[in-house]
């Protein structure tokens, strides 16, 4: 493990490819994590001299280098989960992406069950924490279908911002696209990831989401080419932006897998 000087046990732990900051967060609260023998618990710091393990596995030295900074496009179909495990047994999202070894693939933020399009996943934790964290600043485009009449007003009033049960909350750009009548699709665009966060402005101005699509993560949109239910692995141009929106340093990786596919791969 590269440790360059004192620094939060979770991050290195993302930065190592077990997952997001957040998660290892959990890990951590759930006594996963030992540092030195001993089990760690949240606030804890380490520095190149201690012995980390995960679930009695020691921790390489060489772990962050090991593992390719790769980036995966899936187009989530509707119907999907975003979690590991479900208890009520739906399908998740990770059934689909391919194996690698010693790491494992992290979301870039969520969307629900009844949301489809682009979802982005990578084995480098820090990048995804970067990415999904509210002061970067990432734009998320959306296409939207809504039910009801939307006036000028309506519009307005999103843009300008429209307090929330948890804040205010506000689309930095919406665009009228196709329709009419009752039903009709915009393009929306949000700079941060809260939950349902899309749904909630519409149904604030009394219209109704009827489907809902990402489009759009940052510099990356969802080709027409993958089709749902598809992945590919991201071009190192296209990975190395999304370091340089996170302001990361990126070390390019060999491909790893097939551009694009429909099933679970290994």
């Amino acid at each position: 493990m590269s440790i360059t000087k004192d620094e939060k046990l979770q991050k290195v732990l993302a930065r190592a490819g077990y997952g997001s900051r957040r998660e290892m967060e959990n890990w951590i609260a759930q006594g996963r994590v030992l540092v030195n023998g001993k089990t760690a618990t949240l606030g804890d710091r380490v520095t190149a001299d201690d012995k980390i393990s995960v679930d009695g596995k020691k921790l390489s030295a060489n772990t962050p280098h090991s593992v390719p900074q790769t980036v995966l496009l899936y187009n989530k179909p509707i119907g999907e989960i975003c979690t590991r495990k479900d208890p009520e047994g739906r399908p998740s999202v990770f059934a689909k992406l391919p194996r690698i070894q010693h790491a494992r693939w992290v979301a870039v933020g969520r969307l629900d069950i009844n949301t489809s399009g682009l979802l982005l996943f990578t084995t480098d934790g820090e990048l995804a924490n970067k990415l999904m964290h509210p002061s970067t600043q990432i734009e998320r485009e959306y296409a939207v279908r809504v039910m009801g009449e939307v006036t000028q007003e309506m519009v307005e009033n999103m843009h300008r911002g429209v307090l929330l049960e948890d804040g205010m909350a506000r689309f930095s750009d919406i665009q009228y696209f196709a329709g009419e009548g009752a039903n009709q699709w915009y393009h929306v665009v949000i700079t941060e990831g809260r939950n349902r966060e899309v749904r909630r402005l519409w149904e604030s101005q009394g219209v109704k989401v009827s489907r809902l699509k990402r489009v759009r993560y940052g510099n990356i949109f969802i080709p027409s080419v993958i089709k749902v239910g598809q992945f590919r692995q991201l071009p190192a141009t296209e990975v190395k932006e999304l370091y340089e929106l996170a302001g990361l340093k990126y070390r390019p990786a060999k491909q790893a897998f097939t551009r694009q596919s429909k099933h679970r791969r290994g």
